[in-house]
């Protein structure tokens, strides 16, 4: 099982990797580049230009892996490789009408917020659907760290599913804010998923887990600071669909709150931000939202912010690994 975690591992680095060393020039000579926002931090302004939609890199690794070595586990029954990385793809096409309308434009603006909701929820019903069929999903909550769980209704398990999949799909979105920070921040959490899924003895999860390191490692050679491609919201949506769909797949969805606590927390600093501007009449409470914003203009590096932010992930999922390991035995 660990030799095939770690195949998946590499496997997906190295397509991650070789699909990277094709896509940036690419995509530079197409002059396919970010736009930035009029209402974004003006340091940023030198970032215009910089190709996006680069997570198709770590999306390719990930199909590398499903083709050379998921059938296996779909030919004995267990279809949760195929289910997390459908769902996430489903999230990536939005996120690449998104990206496609804001280049086409020229602006960074792309689908409504209505119309994104809409396809989100639309694509959340489908998951929710599709584990309970696959016997994958019950309506049993389970609690981290005091292994209880309770039993919701089926119409009110599915409110709360929505809540979580569209609140952790744009949580993650929102992290996408400096060069490999969602990247970064994701790596512990895949990486925990893996253990898990190890221990566990879920081998399709586990290889999903496994090759969404992978294929986020590959991808931060060409997105750590300074970034030759971003991921654009056809990737964070991807990342956020696959950090919600496994943990649904594993039957835990509260596993979301210490796991993707750094996604909470910038989500949060957003929302600070803004009830705090309307009902103070404008005054701020951070210097810039979301967090990794404020901490820009505290003088804070693009790197520094990454590694501090890592870190506190990577501390995360052990805590959450320890807290949720005995689940299962």
């Amino acid at each position: 099982m660990i030799l095939k975690l770690v195949w998946a591992f590499v496997g997906a680095m190295l397509a991650a990797t070789v699909t990277g060393s094709f896509l940036v020039p690419y995509l530079r000579k197409k002059k396919m580049g970010q736009y930035i926002r009029e209402d974004g931090p003006t340091w940023h302004n030198s970032k215009a230009g910089t190709p996006t939609m680069g997570g198709i890199m770590f999306i390719t690794g990930i199909a590398f892996i499903l083709i050379a070595g998921g059938i296996g586990d779909a030919l004995e029954g267990d279809w949760r490789f195929f289910i997390i990385f459908g769902f996430s793809l489903i999230y990536a096409a939005i996120g690449f009408l998104d990206d496609y309308e804001k280049l086409k434009k020229k602006q960074n603006l792309g689908l409504t917020t209505i119309q994104k909701l809409a396809l989100q929820i639309a694509a959340a019903i489908l998951l929710i659907m599709l584990l309970r069929i696959q016997g994958h999903l019950s309506s049993n909550l389970y609690i981290p760290f005091f292994d209880v769980s309770f039993i919701m209704p089926d119409w009110l398990y599915l409110v709360f599913a929505l809540f979580v999949i569209v609140g952790t799909v744009n949580a993650v979105n929102i992290t996408d804010g400096i060069d490999g920070l969602a990247a970064g921040v994701t790596l512990p959490v895949a990486l925990c998923y893996a253990a898990l899924a190890a221990a566990w003895g879920f081998s399709s999860v586990g290889m999903f887990g496994a090759a969404l390191a992978g294929g986020l490692v590959g991808f931060l050679i060409f997105n750590f600071y300074p970034a030759k491609i971003f991921m654009g919201d056809t990737g964070s949506l991807f990342l956020g669909g696959a950090v919600c769909a496994t943990a649904f797949c594993l039957d835990m969805p509260l596993v979301l709150i210490p796991l993707g606590l750094v996604y909470i927390w910038e989500t949060l600093s957003d929302i600070i931000q803004v009830v705090y501007f309307k009902l103070t009449h404008g005054k701020r409470f951070f210097k810039m939202a979301p967090f990794h914003h404020h901490l820009e203009r505290c003088g804070w590096k693009e790197t520094r912010i990454w590694f501090v932010f890592t870190g506190v992930s990577a501390a995360l999922a052990i805590l959450t690994f320890f807290g949720v390991v005995g689940r299962y035995h």
